[in-house]
């Protein structure tokens, strides 16, 4: 696997192009009746109504062509489940000189979120944890400095 591609799951997928199709059918259709409302109520130039609507409507569109672009662009990765870590992978590890084991999932920069132990691949730990197998040990650069981990599992 490429480390350097965008990466989505298939759950992501899933859920972009619910997205997409609510945006380009019911918010399109509550966009168009929003500007012709506010068409309806005169000048334009002074009219809140109508600059909220071509506001929102700018916002579902930069919005669709976000979410098609990454559709487009990005690779559906499905988890090998290998003791190689990858995108997909699941991992526990632990910080240097620390008892307390921290479950994570390797995955796209398009759901990295660390809330939910989901680290980007293209995240500083996510690149030092590449490749890397359980037993090895990792470092990286953080703002606060160097830190180290030891990789404990990978599934």
């Amino acid at each position: 696997m490429d480390k350097e591609l965008d990466y989505i799951t298939e759950e992501k997928k899933k859920e972009l192009t619910l997205e997409l199709a609510d945006l380009k059918g019911p918010k399109r259709k509550e966009i168009i009746e929003a500007l012709e409302y506010a068409k309806s109520l005169g000048d334009l130039s002074e009219n809140a109504e109508y600059h909220q609507a071509r506001e929102d409507q700018g916002k579902i569109e930069a919005r669709i062509q976000s979410i098609e672009q990454i559709l487009q662009n990005s690779k559906v990765v499905i988890p090998a489940g290998g003791d190689v870590i990858e995108v997909g992978s699941k991992l526990v590890v632990r910080k240097e000189d620390s008892k307390e084991e921290l479950k994570y999932v390797i995955v796209g920069y398009q759901e990295a979120n660390i809330t939910e132990g989901k680290i980007s691949n293209r995240s500083p730990f996510g690149q030092a944890l590449y490749g890397k197998k359980k037993g090895d040990s990792i470092s990286f650069e953080t703002p606060r400095g160097i830190v180290n981990y030891k990789i404990i599992s990978v599934s």
